[in-house]
């Protein structure tokens, strides 16, 4: 499945129910991990000390921020779907979101993305996109959820 391009309501609206599309896998490494724990002044030991992890987590080796993993959800959502004809996109909010496992260092995420909802609000238009972003090799996702777009059509 290619990238899905979108230019109106109508055909946002065309795809209610089904799966929009699937991401690449992205590495998250530890370099990425440092950058946001220095970005958002989290630096708790699980997420940035790596012989501490080493030697006390369960996991044995640092993990991303759950944030750091939800953070990606516009990046990889901008691998599936490319709306055009927009004055512009607005982050309404989130439903229903869980983190479900933790996504340990040298780990790759991708995001699976279905159009869970639409309306049309006096030429806004509304969408419910239920996403779950995966961990290769893992059963269960990491972060699983409804993102709301407002986008705002020419």
């Amino acid at each position: 499945m290619g990238k899905l391009i979108i230019n109106s309501y109508e055909e946002f609206a065309a795809h209610l129910g089904e799966q929009l599309g699937v991401s690449e896998w992205l590495q998250v490494d530890q370099s990425r991990i440092n950058m946001f724990a220095d970005a958002t002044l989290d630096h708790q030991w699980i997420h940035v000390d790596e012989a501490k992890a080493q030697q006390e987590s369960p996991y044995k080796s640092t993990i991303a921020h759950g944030y750091l993993t939800l953070s990606l959800l516009p990046y990889l959502w901008e691998q599936i779907c490319e709306v055009h004809n927009l004055k512009m996109m607005v982050n309404y909010g989130m439903d229903k979101m869980r983190f479900g496992v933790p996504v340990i260092t040298g780990s790759k995420i991708r995001l699976v993305a279905d159009l869970d909802s639409i309306d049309n609000l006096r030429g806004i238009c509304k969408t419910g996109i239920k996403f779950k972003i995966e961990i290769e090799g893992q059963r269960k996702p990491a972060i699983e959820g409804i993102a709301t777009f407002l986008y705002y059509f020419k």
